[in-house]
């Protein structure tokens, strides 16, 4: 029973796209760490969490029928290590989650209003934009309201090269991440901006993207090294 419990939130995790789901928490940790408590931090970085999962979950259920004909066994809800039922069942439970604990936490009304909409640029990726020229356009909105939602809690405004590193970088991620499935999403007709400017194009512009910035970064960062 123990183990058959186990094995079942090991899939629920692996179906919430685990590794970006800790990269996007632990932003979060970071950034609220910057302007909140301990105790405070890790309490946004728990709702930041629960929005992860809707994030995740929201995907694996839309590119079901892709992942099946794909044969994709490394997705849970493929390799029947999930049932469709019970992420559907737990979507919903998760993006209220999300909204109560975001709102209980640090972030208060203004910094759940950022974060629900930055969840709303996620579902519309995996609803509508994820086929389109348009595909990187989430990457832009909702990791760059993630340094808004913590600052503006804070009463303050987050400083221009964080949020637009932080946009750009992750933005980035996305022409890189789309690479080892490059083909097969070709081939099924998920014709994104990576997609339809191919490998070479994609890493391209990924890098030029890392550069930007890394010059947005590199201001505060020599200015912190010589004061």
């Amino acid at each position: 029973m123990i183990k058959s419990l186990l094995l079942k939130v090991k899939a629920l995790l692996v179906a919430s796209h685990f590794g970006p789901t800790c990269l996007v928490v632990s932003m979060a940790f970071g950034i609220s760490i910057s302007q909140f408590s301990l105790t405070q931090s890790i309490r946004i970085a728990i709702a930041i969490f629960a929005g992860q999962l809707v994030v995740g979950w929201s995907n694996e259920v839309i590119d079901l029928p892709l992942d099946r004909a794909a044969n994709r066994l490394r997705k849970p809800l493929v390799s029947g290590d999930l049932s469709l039922s019970l992420l559907q069942r737990l979507i919903p439970i998760a993006l209220l989650s999300a909204a109560v604990l975001s709102f209980l936490s640090p972030l208060g009304a203004i910094g759940t209003a950022l974060h629900l909409l930055g969840l709303l640029s996620a579902a519309l990726y995996n609803l509508k934009l994820k086929p389109t020229i348009f595909s990187p356009l989430p990457y832009l909105i909702s990791f760059g309201l993630l340094p808004w939602a913590i600052f503006l809690a804070a009463g303050k405004c987050p400083p221009l090269w964080l949020y637009v590193a932080l946009a750009l970088f992750t933005t980035a991620f996305h022409f890189l991440n789309v690479l080892k499935d490059l083909q097969w999403d070709i081939d099924q007709g998920v014709l994104g901006l990576p997609q339809r400017i191919g490998r070479s194009g994609s890493i391209a512009i990924s890098v030029l993207l890392i550069i930007i910035g890394l010059l947005f970064l590199y201001k505060p960062i020599f200015d912190q090294v010589i004061g």
